[in-house]
């Protein structure tokens, strides 16, 4: 049977409830009932070849509580005179929240708009956009409007999260809910406490000016004629980004390795460091200006997201060269190639026209399918001899300068 039902017509009803329609009218105020419900009837066929089950379905929906049956009186050539089902109306938001078991659920989120619209009336925007998620917060929305109201009286506070003394509301309170936090932080702050160029839950803390962890960069002294540390040769040492930028070390080459074995085990080199790297995010070390004086030699996997990393290394430091990254290291090394998962699609701009041509060859799989040649694959021998051939071409360029 085609014809609507109890069943349908309850379906009808839950999907205003799961769009978050009925909930929104709390906030909005808009009045939605009467609500007439859409309602599929017996064909004058049907009454003729199915008389006792159209009969049984207006029974049904005649019987069926919290709506109330428009009826229409028609004559049919076969059975004569009936009186049949034409509408169907839920009367009352009561009726709707009874049928579906959503009072309780209902008279919690009235409360939530209820609070709000006295205490922040800035985030009801927000309560009619996301009603249900709303309702998922609503044993937390005190302290979520502990949190707004804090950072109003407190915009732009210069102090780390853990800081923020509220009751019953810790630090990893505000960070696991981040994400929501934003939304209503930006309702309710005004448009010179937030700092719109910070976006996404990892900069929450530079949005609303909080101080966050300093990004650290870890390096280690190549040379050991080189003192960073009193009473310490070539030593393995970590600065927050700041400290580092403050360094402007007397060094000829800065070598990026993404690999900490290869960062441990870099072998000794003049006028040199070794800096860990670290993957897609440069803007700590960008900050260190003193290093656009400095030869800078990167060394990543020869694959697709090794040549998209160069690429962005060289948004900031636009002298950088690429280090054992060429086609005769993946050449000689042809026992250990790998697999890429997932290789970048897209063209490079900032890379020389060699390295484009080797990364065209990965992306396009000319070469083998997936191809990567990842860095602590390659042997130390070829390292070593790449090293002296650096410091043969400096001590040429020295000899011709002189």
């Amino acid at each position: 049977m085609t014809w609507t039902g109890p069943k349908e017509l309850k379906a009808q009803l839950a999907r205003f409830w799961e769009r978050g329609e009925l909930l929104r009218d709390a906030v909005t105020g808009n009045v939605r009932f009467p609500l007439r419900m859409s309602l599929k009837s017996p064909t004058s066929a049907d009454i003729t070849d199915r008389f006792n089950e159209v009969r049984d379905w207006a029974a049904e929906l005649a019987t069926t509580n919290s709506v109330r049956v428009e009826w229409q009186e028609l004559r049919h050539r076969v059975q004569g005179a009936q009186k049949l089902p034409a509408g169907v109306w839920v009367q009352t938001l009561e009726d709707a929240l009874t049928w579906l078991g959503k009072r309780k659920d209902w008279e919690r989120f009235s409360a939530q708009v209820s609070t709000t619209r006295q205490t922040h009336p800035a985030l009801l925007p927000w309560l009619e956009k996301r009603p249900l998620q709303a309702l998922d917060l609503s044993a937390e929305w005190p302290r979520f409007l502990a949190v707004v109201a804090w950072l109003v009286e407190h915009p732009r506070p210069g102090m780390y999260l853990r800081q923020v003394d509220l009751p019953g509301v810790h630090s990893k309170f505000i960070e696991a809910h981040r994400g929501v936090l934003a939304e209503l932080l930006d309702l309710a702050l005004p448009v010179d406490a937030v700092d719109s160029g910070k976006t996404g839950v990892s900069q929450f803390s530079a949005r609303y000016g909080f101080l966050e962890k300093p990004t650290r960069i870890r390096f280690r002294v190549l040379d050991p004629s080189i003192r960073v540390v009193p009473g310490l040769t070539s030593p393995d040492l970590t600065l927050d980004a700041g400290s580092f930028s403050r360094l402007d070390l007397d060094v000829r080459r800065v070598f990026i390795t993404e690999n900490e074995t290869n960062f441990l085990a870099f072998p000794p080199a003049s006028n040199a460091i070794v800096v860990f790297g670290a993957g897609y995010g440069w803007d700590a070390l960008a900050r260190s200006h003193w290093l656009k004086k400095r030869s800078i030699h990167y060394w990543g996997d020869i694959d697709t997201h090794g040549f998209g990393i160069l690429d962005q290394l060289r948004g900031h430091f636009d002298h950088v060269a690429s280090f054992l990254m060429d086609r005769a290291t993946l050449d000689a090394h042809v026992s250990i190639w790998g697999s890429e998962d997932k290789p970048l699609r897209v063209d490079l701009h900032r890379l020389t026209p060699e390295e484009r041509a080797l990364y065209k060859d990965l992306r396009d799989n000319r070469i083998r399918t997936g191809l990567r040649l990842e860095q602590e694959h390659i042997g130390f021998h070829w390292l070593s001899r790449r090293l002296q051939h650096l410091d043969s071409m400096t001590a040429s360029d020295s000899s011709i300068l002189g």
